[in-house]
């Protein structure tokens, strides 16, 4: 099959062109700017790009897809579709499903999931805990992106924060380790202080107390110090915090970094003022946190502190999402609309659409070593969006395509949209609908 992607503007390793792309059997095999000839052969589908920009499929190194076990709000199906709507090409689910990623037979069930049901590429964090250390000497470093630690509250024993046993995991990851920070001690003593001051169910507006700067900024501290001690490459998830931020240098060069950091789209666009208006709909852990803290994050975007863009997308049902810090679940649905929030923030300045592209795009597959994916390149696989400017259109949940049916974005016009998104050379979204009879590829790494 041979596609031809005509009239539109290519961003991609830093350049932004007008040109037209080629794809035979769902790889790019010919990048022709304008005023270059492109070979003359029989073409199965023309696709006109003209007014449109045409980036690299966003990978999305962070997602919950709650299966197996979790169905009831979201399953890999529901949910690679939100992703091939919002322009996802590639998604990395994590391990706190039921039962947990923490084996290799529950590994293999995901991946045996995914290839019925996941319409974009996938693969799958192993899962870390306080006594699965010896199977890391088992996973296939080629299928998956690293393990996942989870160094504050989480739920059963995914929990780590003996400092034996986080010892053991990052002396012992043959993978880049991604973890989250927070200190579930400092935790628990602010939820109970919490309490006492507002109540068994504290107002959302205290979540940013509870899970406070100091929690997310003493296990990210611990984290990098063990980093350092057993020089592993350390990706810390949903960075929330400027004081975070001062644990990082400034190095634009993700390959040679050490270090790396995911922020959330949840975290630069919300701030704490936002909880009065949307409640728990954006109770989400780490917590959303404070304007000046958004700035700080936003700015890091572009001084090389910040690596990557990850949705952290983690549904929930609204009858779950009821209640205050103590009830309410934490977690929200992003998938869907994280690339156009990201291009609004190129409207506003806060970064350029290039470095959008970096962030969403080329360093994730760079960071985890991804294999001919993340950059338009001869004898890559044509994973790409198609986006269109200066088109008004509304959130409503008539277009939302997560299973629970919701969305903190709600009402929000954006100025962007995806109007079609090829995954392997093929049409998984456009028009508004999602191609449910094609699969997607399992990514190779390394």
């Amino acid at each position: 099959m041979r596609t031809v992607i005509e009239g539109g503007t290519i961003v991609n390793e830093g350049r932004t062109f007008d040109g037209t792309l080629v794809i035979e059997d769902g790889t790019i095999i010919t990048i022709a700017p304008v005023g270059t000839i492109v070979p003359i052969n029989p073409t199965d589908t023309i696709i006109d790009a003209r007014g449109c920009f045409i980036l690299p499929g966003i990978i999305d190194d962070h997602v919950h897809f709650r299966e197996p076990g979790l169905t009831g709000k979201a399953d890999m199906d529901t949910e690679s579709r939100a992703a091939a709507a919002g322009g996802v090409t590639t998604f990395f689910d994590m391990p706190n499903t039921q039962p947990q990623t923490t084996t290799l037979e529950t590994l293999e069930e995901k991946f045996r999931l995914a290839r019925q049901k996941s319409h974009v590429n996938y693969s799958f964090f192993y899962g870390a805990t306080n006594d699965n250390v010896d199977s890391f000497a088992q996973l296939d470093i080629h299928r998956i992106p690293g393990i996942k630690l989870f160094m504050g509250s989480s739920t059963g024993n995914m929990l780590v924060d003996r400092r034996e046993s986080l010892e053991r995991i990052f002396r012992s990851t043959p993978l880049p380790l991604m973890a989250h920070c927070e200190d579930t001690d400092i935790i628990n003593r602010n939820m109970e202080a919490a309490k006492a001051k507002y109540g068994d169910d504290p107002k959302v507006i205290h979540h940013p107390e509870i899970r406070s700067t100091e929690a997310c900024y003493e296990s990210t501290r611990l984290a990098v110090e063990l980093a350092r001690k057993y020089h592993i490459r350390f990706h810390l998830a949903h960075v929330s915090t400027a004081k975070e931020l001062e644990l990082f240098n400034s190095q634009l060069s993700t390959l040679n970094s050490q270090l790396s950091v995911e922020v959330t789209p949840s975290h630069l666009y919300f701030s704490d003022r936002d909880y009065d208006r949307l409640g728990t709909r954006i109770k989400c852990n780490p917590a959303i946190k404070s304007e000046r803290d958004r700035e700080a994050l936003q700015q890091a975007l572009c001084d090389g502190r910040i690596t990557v863009i990850g949705t952290d997308h983690a549904p929930h049902l609204l009858s779950q999402k009821e209640g205050g810090c103590a009830k309410a679940a934490s977690g929200m649905p992003m998938i869907q609309f994280s690339l156009v929030t990201m291009l609004e923030m190129v409207d506003q300045g806060i970064l350029t659409i290039e470095r959008l592209v970096e962030l969403m795009c080329h360093n994730p597959a760079r960071l985890f070593e991804v294999r001919q994916r993340g950059f338009i390149r001869p004898g890559y696989r044509a994973d790409l969006v198609i986006v269109r400017p200066n088109t008004g259109w509304t959130v409503t949940p008539s277009v939302i395509q997560s299973k629970c049916g919701w969305s903190p974005m709600e009402g929000h016009t954006y100025l962007w949209r995806v109007e079609r998104t090829l995954c392997n050379g093929h049409t998984v979204y456009v028009d508004g609908k999602v191609d449910t009879d094609y699969i997607g590829e399992e990514v190779v790494f390394r």
